[in-house]
């Protein structure tokens, strides 16, 4: 299981630092935040060898000949290590934030894929379809990254299994991956998984306070769909939190599953968390 950090997008001063210290991660990632960084500028400032991902890109404000023209572009100057993410988001950010229509989800997810993963092919693509109508190809001459998406729900995944490397998720346990995400997607695929992790002697208060700060995330619909689906009942339940030992022993048991990447999003010590996961986890058996 390869172990990655997820990014924070603060100051770039942060931005660096974070990066300088998660230099023993197998990969780096950043997602797009309403009215936050654009995720794929701030990896293009990242050097190195690590790979680079998204988790993830909205689809419904990019039309995908922009995006696969944006994805292959940070593939050419990382030197091949880019991994795209993308996702429907929800339609709360969609509608009520950009004002688009969040029609469909999976179906738009579909035909985003069918038009994106041709363009970053490098092959010319002629679609008329229920979302886009295209007629272009780019010249950009680099590898295609691999695609994963934000596949929660039973549709998504057929999309991810037929179209996709792999979906990244959040917000799950180990025996969501084992038991829900591996057998409904094709053998080989990438299954990754976004989990908040603290090293703390007070692990039920770091998860009190969690729970106040992510009660919202409850009322998004796909996210209250794939917590109910792994019996739990907040979002603070998947966090791992306590000692080493508890961290070690929670990030083994994605392993155990078949989780393929692991993205920790580290909580309170944040240095501390890195430090433990990187030099510490990939260790553990496989």
């Amino acid at each position: 299981m390869r172990i990655g950090i997820q990014l924070p997008t603060a100051t770039p001063e942060q931005f660096q630092a974070d990066v300088a210290a998660a230099k023993g991660a197998d990969s780096l990632w950043t997602n797009q935040l309403p009215g936050g960084w654009d995720a794929l500028l701030a990896l293009g400032t990242v050097g190195g060898t690590q790979e680079l991902g998204t988790s993830v890109i909205p689809t419904y404000p990019r039309h995908p000949a922009v995006l696969a023209d944006q994805a292959l572009t940070l593939q050419a100057l990382s030197g091949g290590r880019f991994t795209l993410g993308i996702g429907p988001s929800h339609p709360q950010v969609i509608t009520g934030q950009y004002g688009l229509p969040y029609t469909a989800p999976a179906r738009h997810t579909r035909e985003y894929l069918e038009v994106l993963r041709p363009l970053l092919r490098g092959e010319h693509v002629k679609h008329s379809g229920e979302f886009f109508t295209v007629d272009t190809a780019l010249t950009i001459q680099a590898d295609p990254p691999p695609v994963l998406i934000a596949a929660l729900g039973p549709r998504m995944l057929e999309v991810a299994r037929d179209l996709a490397d792999g979906t990244i998720a959040v917000w799950i346990r180990p025996d969501t991956v084992s038991d829900y995400l591996v057998p409904r997607l094709h053998e080989g695929a990438r299954v990754a998984a976004g989990v908040m992790v603290a090293v703390t002697n007070d692990p039920d208060g770091v998860r009190e306070q969690f729970a106040r700060e992510t009660e919202p995330i409850g009322t998004l619909s796909a996210y209250r769909a794939i917590l109910d689906r792994g019996g739990i009942s907040s979002p603070a339940d998947t966090l791992i939190a306590g000692s080493e030992e508890v961290v070690l022993r929670e990030i083994q048991r994605f392993a155990d599953a078949g989780l393929t990447d692991l993205v920790v999003a580290p909580l309170g010590d944040r240095p501390r968390v890195v430090d433990l996961v990187t030099s510490t986890a990939r260790m553990l058996e496989p």
